[in-house]
């Protein structure tokens, strides 16, 4: 059984992770916007459209944590955390890539 103070406490992570998720997915829809307007190499192409298979399983997890309980909310959650951070990492890599290839033009 979980206790108010533990409800409101999931409730806070998962805010906090669904935040992540969404600004990190952000992201990837302005580098796909950008990629569209400048006809984006095939790499970049490729790269984008991986990670939008990527977001998908992201928020299926979010789903899973949000409608999980005790030891399977914190197996969710740390899945969750693990994606997350992997999916930022490869936002941060195209844009990465992207600004430099912007700035040798």
């Amino acid at each position: 059984m979980t206790t108010h103070h533990e409800s409101e406490t999931k409730q806070a992570i998962h805010e906090k992770l669904e935040s992540q998720v969404n600004s990190a997915v952000a992201k990837l829809e302005a580098l796909r916007s950008r990629a569209e307007n400048i006809h984006a190499n095939a790499d970049a192409a490729k790269a984008i459209a991986e990670l939008a298979v990527k977001k998908q399983a992201v928020e299926h997890l979010l789903q899973q944590v949000k409608k999980s309980q005790g030891h399977e909310w914190e197996h969710s959650k740390a899945a969750l955390v693990a994606h997350i951070a992997e999916f930022e990492a490869l936002v941060k890599g195209i844009e990465s890539r992207e600004k430099a290839k912007a700035k040798a033009s």
